[in-house]
């Protein structure tokens, strides 16, 4: 059974003209209304005869005409639409689809579908429990050993802990594996984010000219990949549905910075900053790689680890250097000698504990770390974000 190979929706909602080429696990990533659950709704009502037809409230801002097309095996799948008069399509040969929308996951659960959810939704009406039952689904079509659907699910996530959400996203990563699905799915959990790889993403924004935007970056190589497999947690996975990232090298620093913007009078989670923890210098090369092929804003804060006027130790030297050459000088602030030196931290020992004291207690914000927080601000400003109606 051929699967979606490209997607292009033109004048549907807020996607005013966007493509995609969908890997058979593909996560819509981004903030509220950035467009996620557009790019699967006009998906299904490509592919299934039981979704109802654009209408008027359907059409882009300014255009007359819904165009939504899909290439699948060497065919062209096509909807064509100018509410309310005219509507052309050609499904032959479309995949079966099954789309699990958000609305529905306390009731029906599933979409009305007139082929592939047929027996599936004798078998969970009446029973629905939230997320549960949506695991319970996933659960079935993985041992019913379910081939060449395509699966669209908006928030996973919805009603379930997080050892549920864990459950639930391996059960999707083998639903596309071994039973040879498409699932494509719209998160704002880092949970459905830790990905294997960064060809499994598209980044959905929303540009106040532009519409929708998608964004899908391409795979990193060798070692690299290896590397983000054990080092991109479900954590560290914020940074794509964020803003703006400010990252840092360890825990001090990512407990202490939230009073740092609090001195400054910002609050990150109302900017939509996540301070990320590189668990060491040494990672986060590639984590401002990540942040460079997805085009999300960025600093990164980190120790020079020697006096100004003093060489570090070849180590620190090397990192230091590659994180200046991956980030640029606009998007790096060095701390000199280190962050303890930087906020006058003179413990061994408890030092994060102390660090929030240091800054709970007031007073002045050191230039280095001001630097730092008012960039990224700025960055998480400039960054096209979700509007109303998107």
């Amino acid at each position: 059974m051929a699967l979606l190979d490209r997607v292009v929706i033109q004048g549907y909602r807020g996607a005013r003209d966007v493509a995609l080429e969908p890997p058979p696990l593909c996560a819509l990533a981004g903030e509220s209304s950035s467009g996620k659950s557009t790019v699967l709704e006009a998906v299904w009502t490509l592919l299934e005869a039981a979704a109802p037809p654009p209408t008027s409230a359907d059409l882009t801002r300014g255009t007359a005409r819904v165009h939504i097309t899909a290439e699948t095996g060497g065919r062209e799948l096509f909807l064509d639409a100018r509410p309310p008069a005219t509507l052309n399509l050609n499904r032959e040969g479309a995949p079966p689809v099954l789309f699990f929308p958000a609305d529905l996951r306390a009731g029906s659960l599933l979409a009305p579908s007139d082929r592939a959810g047929a027996d599936l939704r004798s078998s969970i009406d009446g029973r629905t429990d939230g997320g549960l039952a949506l695991v319970r689904v996933m659960r079935s079509l993985v041992e019913r050993r379910t081939r060449g659907h395509v699966v669209l699910v908006e928030e996973p996530e919805l009603f379930l802990s997080p050892p549920a959400q864990r459950h639930l996203h391996r059960l999707l990563r083998d639903l596309a594996a071994r039973g040879r699905n498409q699932v494509l799915y719209a998160t704002h959990s880092p949970t459905f984010l830790a990905v294997d790889g960064l060809d499994s993403l598209v980044l959905v924004r929303h540009g106040n000219r532009e519409g929708t935007l998608l964004r899908q970056p391409s795979a990193l190589s060798g070692d690299r990949h290896a590397r983000l497999l054990a080092e991109l947690d479900g954590e560290r996975a914020e940074i794509f549905v964020s803003r703006a990232v400010l990252l840092v090298e360890g825990r001090t620093e990512k407990l202490t910075f939230p009073f740092v913007f609090e001195a400054l009078g910002y609050d990150p989670d109302q900017e939509a900053i996540a301070i990320v923890d590189c668990a060491g210098k040494g990672n986060m090369p590639l984590l401002v790689e990540v942040c460079n092929a997805c085009g999300i804003p960025y600093v990164v804060v980190h120790d020079r680890d020697a006096p100004r006027g003093s060489q570090p130790p070849d180590a620190e030297r090397v990192a230091n250097a590659a994180i200046l050459r991956l980030a640029g000088r606009r998007r790096t602030v060095t701390l000199v000698p280190d962050f303890d030196a930087t906020i006058g931290l003179n413990v061994r020992r408890g030092k994060p504990a102390a660090a929030l004291r240091r800054f709970r207690e007031g007073g002045e914000v050191p230039q280095p770390l001001r630097q730092a927080v008012e960039r990224v601000v700025a960055a998480g400003r400039r960054a096209p974000r979700a509007t109303r109606g998107a």
